[in-house]
Formats: C-alpha cells, sequence, structure tokens
C-alpha cells in the first residue's frame, strides 16, 4: 500500500479524491486545510482523516505530500514540505514566480527528493497514442502545431454556482488572479514536451480584455488571453493559445509532410486521435474527408473517472506514477527538470504583455520514456 496525505481541501481537492478512488493501492493517510469548516466538508464526504495542523500531517509516514492549496500559497507549503523531508507533487503552477520554482527544484536535489507540478494529462492513453502516432511517422515528418486552449466568455458564467462534490465553491478570485494561462497552458505544453523535448525560444503576447466585476481594478488580475509561438529545439515549431474569452476550443493538431494528426479535447483521457492523410487527386491537394481513428500502444489503458462538466481526466495519474518513481529509484516524468521547465515557458507566456518579443528559455530536460500502465502500477518502457 502507498501512502500519501493532502494539503488543500477546497475545489480541486474533490477532483483528485474521485480519481484516487481508481487506485485502490493508495491510501490517503490524513487531510489538513486551514479552513477547519472546508477540510471537515472534504473529508466527511470522502470518509478520509482530517488533521489540524501541517507539521502535524507532515509527520505522517507518508511516501508523497499532494499540494492542493491556494496557487499562491503552493511554493511555502512545498518547500515546508521538502524541509520535512518528503517528495512532493504539487497542483499546477510549481510556482507563481520563477526564482521561487528554481528555489524548490534545488532544494528537492539537494535533500534527494522529487518534486513534480500538474497537469498529468500527458500520461493520459490519447497523449501516449498521439506522441506513438509521431514517432511512428504517421503523418511523415511533423512540421507544425496549433493547439487551442480557449474556454469561453467566463467572467459572464455563473461562476458563483460552481461547486465541487463535497461543496466547495469555485475559486474564482484565486482564477482570475493566476490566470488561465499558468491554470491551462500546461495541459497541452507538456503533451508537446513529452514529444519534442524542451523549448528553446518563446515569442508571444498577452492582454488582459475583459472586466471580471469588483476584481475589474485590480492590478494583479491576470491576463485572460496569451497567444505563443515556440520553437523547440529538436526544431519543432508550435503555436499555443490560451483565453477565457474565446469560444470553447481545445483541438489539437500535428501537421506533417502526409497529412494532420488531430485530437478534439485534452481535458478527456479517451479522446481518440484522428489521422488525415493528404493526398492529390485531379489536381488538387486534400486532407482526406474520412479521418482514421489511431489505435492506442499496449500498455496505455489506465483507470478511468466519470465526466464532471468539461472534463474526463483522472487527476490520480501523476501522483501514481510518482510514486511508482519513487519506489523505482528513478525520476517521475514530471518532476524535477520537467516541472520547471513547464513553469518557465508557462510563466513566459504568461508574462509577455504587449511587447513580449522573444524570450530564451534557460531550463532544460531529458525527455522520458512512454508511460505504461498495468493494473494499478505504471511502468515506463525502456
Amino acid at each position: 500500500m502507498r501512502k500519501i496525505v493532502i494539503v488543500g481541501t477546497g475545489f480541486v481537492a474533490d477532483l483528485y479524491a474521485a480519481s484516487l478512488k481508481t487506485f485502490p493501492d493508495i491510501e490517503v493517510l490524513g487531510c489538513h486545510d486551514r479552513d477547519a469548516a472546508r477540510l471537515s466538508a472534504f473529508c466527511a464526504h470522502w470518509g478520509l482523516p482530517a488533521v489540524d495542523s501541517l507539521d502535524a500531517l507532515l509527520a505522517l509516514p507518508a511516501d508523497l505530500v499532494l499540494n492542493l492549496t491556494n496557487p499562491h500559497s503552493h511554493y511555502a507549503v512545498s518547500r515546508q514540505a521538502l524541509e520535512a523531508g518528503r517528495h512532493v507533487y504539487s497542483e499546477k503552477p510549481l510556482a507563481t514566480r520563477m526564482e521561487d520554482a528554481t528555489e524548490l527544484h534545488a532544494l528537492a536535489r539537494a535533500k534527494g527528493l522529487q518534486i513534480a507540478s500538474a497537469p498529468c494529462s500527458f500520461l493520459s492513453r490519447t497523449a501516449e497514442t498521439l506522441r506513438a502516432a509521431v514517432e511512428a511517422r504517421a503523418i511523415g515528418t511533423p512540421r507544425l502545431v496549433y493547439a487551442e486552449l480557449d474556454d469561453g466568455f467566463i467572467s459572464q458564467a455563473p461562476l458563483t454556482k460552481w461547486q465541487s462534490e463535497s461543496g466547495a465553491p469555485w475559486p474564482v478570485e484565486d482564477e482570475l488572479v493566476v490566470g488561465c494561462t499558468l491554470e491551462h497552458a500546461g495541459y497541452y505544453l507538456t503533451w508537446l514536451m513529452a514529444i519534442f523535448g524542451p523549448v528553446r525560444t518563446v515569442v508571444s503576447a498577452s492582454a488582459r480584455l475583459a472586466d471580471v466585476g469588483h476584481l475589474t481594478a485590480r492590478d494583479d488580475v491576470a491576463p485572460d488571453y496569451s497567444s505563443a509561438t515556440l520553437f523547440f529545439e529538436s526544431g519543432m515549431v508550435a503555436r499555443l493559445t490560451c483565453s477565457i474569452l474565446a469560444p470553447h476550443d481545445h483541438q489539437l493538431r500535428i501537421v506533417g509532410d502526409g497529412g494532420v494528426l488531430s485530437v478534439h479535447e485534452c481535458w478527456d483521457n479517451r479522446a481518440p486521435v484522428k489521422r488525415r492523410r493528404r493526398h492529390i487527386i485531379r489536381r488538387r491537394m486534400i486532407d482526406s474527408p474520412i479521418p482514421q481513428t489511431m489505435k492506442a500502444p499496449d500498455g496505455t489503458d489506465h483507470p478511468s473517472v466519470k465526466r464532471r462538466g468539461a472534463a474526463a481526466m483522472n487527476f490520480a495519474l501523476g501522483p501514481a506514477e510518482m510514486l511508482d518513481a519513487i519506489a523505482d529509484g528513478r525520476e517521475a516524468r514530471q518532476a524535477g527538470d520537467f516541472a520547471l521547465h513547464l513553469t518557465e515557458v508557462s510563466l513566459a507566456i504568461q508574462a509577455a504583455g504587449e511587447h513580449g518579443g522573444a524570450q530564451t528559455m534557460h531550463s532544460r530536460f531529458t525527455p522520458s520514456a512512454p508511460t505504461r500502465w498495468s493494473g494499478t502500477r505504471s511502468r515506463r518502457e525502456g
């Protein structure tokens, strides 16, 4: 039995709790939240033990700490957990400042520990099917990626009515202050990093365009739109957009010499990967009107969860893979250098503003082998 503790029992914690049910070999030893009422409601709903202080929680013999706190608390909580000798899996972002993320990365290395950052959807069957198709040259040489992460005009949605399964309100203020880029870019950025490796240069711009009620006058509300062109060291070029204004669109397309691979939804771990071959017919070039569904590689099936709203994601894939890595004496796929690079690229895109221009990335990582799932334990190939 693998053992974890949870810090932070707000909205996202319910998504993790539901996902953890699909991994019966993971035991939650305790949960803590600075809001006693929220902690009590969460623990009562899920039948989990509550712990009244962070120090007491970190004293439990856990293999991993899940840091699901407010994003602006990620750095402090993760640092305290590392200082206590615990491996950490943090919700995104790893930190809201690059210097803090770099410090956490260095501290973990110095202590022989691991720290990882969500999201974990790049471990999903869909993402691994896409990776396998690219590596098998299903569309020849890939040349360009278009990735969209637009979520509709969120500020006009009934945000105050959104609640988690145990009754936690959607954290409107946190989401808008942290911003859609830090919250969402990783859903496709991690996929692209896993397939194409590190980003060398980010050319981006971002803007805050819509009023957000009583938060409109605040200077710390993040951009609600960003667009970036990412130049990968491997030679791939990708355009990544994020917004909470444009109509919902989570499509990803990889354009190659011989056709196009596409996924319609990154928030669905089992979304099909489609291929459209390119043809010349009667002096016209067309992509096939009938797409082919790509076969998932062996070992990519994993526990699934019920759809909630727009998402059907198992949030426990990342913690489960990390627990396997710790037990096997290897680095987790989304830990260490990978997590730091994800943070640097995401922060560069969000902070670009009107005159962002080109930014050279300083962090690097070595791409790891694909994840293959077996029962409730994951395994890397190789």
